[in-house]
């Protein structure tokens, strides 16, 4: 990073909890204010969704790591992974070890569909799917039956095409990828065939950028399909059409998939607008998917009474993350989002990235919304008591053993060891929390 070693440190501190894209733009810009910043995480491993939410053959999207590893090697900068807050320290205990503290938690939920048999086994969270192929060791024992031929994705957002690609693509066209071994191994097993991506409104109001819905037209051996029907435009699309770049870019995408399926293309990715779940059917499992046509009455989606069921043996749901709240700290539940104004919270705690605004905007986002927040930090240090104990002392005093930014660089490095062994290109992640414990070196 230009400059770190030309810089003045002050006598303030700040925690950051959550070494996700949010919290370490918001490090970075405490730095360069000269502030000294500990970044906190509950897992031992930094950076938050671009590890375990962008897709693993987003590569490109992935490299933004490097960028944010410059941030953790800032000497004003410290890392303590598995440091979970409300477990191995508590609200108050940071607030009395800081002169501020700020919360970037992101959002770590789906939001429910609230229809019959939601809960069926094979009715699954895109959280915990997304979770499962990007390695995170919280879903390192999750069990997908992938021996079913047809999928439902509800939803219509870039992780919902995520799901869809990585469901519609061959094992060794993931080889590549940063994809834990168990996992490769589980989708080179799959009979997934067919994928339905399910939107409860139009095209134009899809919310996949049109670099994802391009590249689900490149994908060798799979056909993709939209029924004409789908993408006729009521006038309030049109406009939308006509003045967005982003929509008249799907659109023109979607179009070329409206002629019959190639029968020499043995997968098939199925869009599907303007329908809603209103229930999952089984009776010990999933076993179909009912459906319900919408359509636009007074600007709104309606049902209209027309019904059709898809046999599906999954379901992903990936209609929304949601955040949780944090003991102590205002929420509120309706939008699952910390209560603040301009990201201060109240006297000496502060919020950025999803907790703070929603699940909402690209990874580059973080940067100005997390600057907005510093802006108003930096502005009020000094306003409140000064720190009264050490971090360090207080995990020690309970027995939590952390991991430092060295402890990362040895995982780091055991993964890309793991790739070099495998001949599978830059990294293979470790994913269980006992591997990954191993791999870290002492302190």
């Amino acid at each position: 990073m230009p400059g770190v070693t030309d810089f003045e440190v002050t006598d303030f501190s700040v925690a950051v909890v959550g070494a996700g894209p949010a919290g370490l733009y918001a490090a970075e810009a405490l730095a360069k204010g000269g502030v000294r910043v500990d970044v906190f995480d509950r897992l031992p491993t930094p950076y938050g969704l671009v590890r375990y939410g962008v897709a693993p053959d987003h590569k490109s999207i992935k490299s933004i790591a490097r960028y944010l590893q410059r941030v953790l090697e800032h000497p004003a900068v410290r890392f303590f992974g598995c440091v979970e807050l409300g477990t191995d320290v508590t609200r108050a205990e940071l607030l009395a070890c800081y002169d501020a503290v700020l919360y970037s938690t992101g959002a770590m939920v789906d939001r429910r569909l609230d229809v019959p048999g939601e809960d069926l086994p094979g009715s699954v969270a895109a959280t915990d799917f997304v979770n499962w192929y990007c390695g995170h060791p919280d879903a390192a024992d999750h069990d997908f039956d992938l021996s079913v031929e047809e999928v439902a994705v509800i939803g219509v957002g870039n992780v919902a095409v995520d799901v869809a690609r990585i469901l519609a693509k061959t094992a060794d066209e993931l080889a590549q990828t940063d994809i834990p071994v168990a996992v490769l191994d589980a989708l080179s097993r799959s009979r997934v065939r067919r994928v339905h991506l399910v939107g409860r409104r139009g095209p134009a109001q899809a919310k996949f950028t049109t670099k994802e819905a391009r590249e689900l037209g490149e994908l060798p051996g799979v056909s993709v399909h939209v029924r004409p029907a789908d993408l006729e435009l009521d006038p309030a699309s049109a406009e939308l059409e006509a003045g967005d770049r982003h929509v008249r870019g799907n659109l023109a995408a979607m179009r070329a998939w409206t002629g019959p399926p190639d029968p020499a293309r043995d997968r098939r990715i199925d869009l599907r607008f303007w329908r809603a779940p209103v229930e999952i059917l089984g009776s010990a499992r999933v076993e179909g998917l009912r459906l319900e046509r919408t359509a636009l009455v007074d600007g709104r989606v309606r049902g209209t009474g027309e019904y059709e069921e898809l046999p599906v043996g999954m379901v992903v749901r990936s209609v929304g993350y949601r955040s949780l709240p944090l003991d102590g700290v205002p929420f509120d539940e309706r939008a699952s989002v910390i209560v603040h104004e301009k990201g201060r919270i109240a006297d000496g705690e502060y919020t950025a990235g999803w907790i703070k605004r929603g699940p909402s905007g690209v990874v580059g986002t973080n940067k100005s919304d997390a600057a907005e927040t510093v802006g108003v930090l930096l502005s009020e240090l000094g306003g409140r008591p000064r720190p009264v104990a050490d971090i360090e002392s207080v995990l020690a005093s309970k027995g939590v053993e952390f991991v430092t930014y060295r402890g990362w660089l040895g995982l780091d490095a055991a993964e890309m060891a793991l790739a070099k062994s495998l001949s599978r290109g830059e990294r293979v992640k470790l994913g269980t929390w006992d591997a990954m414990r191993a791999a870290c070196p002492p302190r």
